[in-house]
């Protein structure tokens, strides 16, 4: 059994280390994906992303706000040199940034991903963050466990 220790670890590491997400939405019964570029904040506990507010992305997190973000680790190499393997899945809500937090979280976001600042800054384009409820772990075809949010948080060690 893999120590609680080094699953959060990887999790952290992977967070860390990712900057793209396969995105799934629902509106009326029609499942959508979509690729983004995601920054991670607070310990997991938000991933923030940007698009159009003219996408069918968009418009459906207007009418059902649940989503579930992928996070694929699994071409990610762990210090050992190996294939770490570790494949997220994130759970939780979109809700539009609101404004006292806009610049912080705009600021971190162009910091990782400083090829959108164009993108950033079309009339269009809203900030937005997934408050993640928790994440399933996979690390192989058996191993798949659930991880509140809080159980991944530094404090929790």
């Amino acid at each position: 059994m893999i120590p609680p220790t080094d699953i959060r670890d990887s999790v952290r590491t992977l967070l860390k280390t990712t900057g793209f997400a396969v995105l799934a939405t629902e509106n009326n019964g029609q499942p959508h994906t979509s690729l983004i570029a995601i920054t991670p904040l607070d310990e997991g506990q938000r991933l923030v992303f940007a698009t159009y507010r003219s996408t069918r992305k968009f418009t459906n997190l207007m009418q059902n706000p649940r989503v579930s973000l992928l996070i694929d680790g699994r071409y990610r190499e762990a210090a050992s040199g190996t294939p770490d393997g570790l494949i997220l899945s994130a759970v939780g809500r979109v809700r539009e940034i609101d404004a006292g937090m806009l610049s912080h979280r705009l600021a971190a976001h162009l910091q990782k991903h400083p090829d959108l600042t164009a993108f950033m800054q079309a009339p269009d384009c809203v900030l937005l963050e997934v408050v993640v409820d928790r994440y399933q772990v996979v690390r192989g075809i058996d191993d798949a466990t659930w991880w509140r949010v809080d159980d991944l948080k530094t404090s929790a060690e």
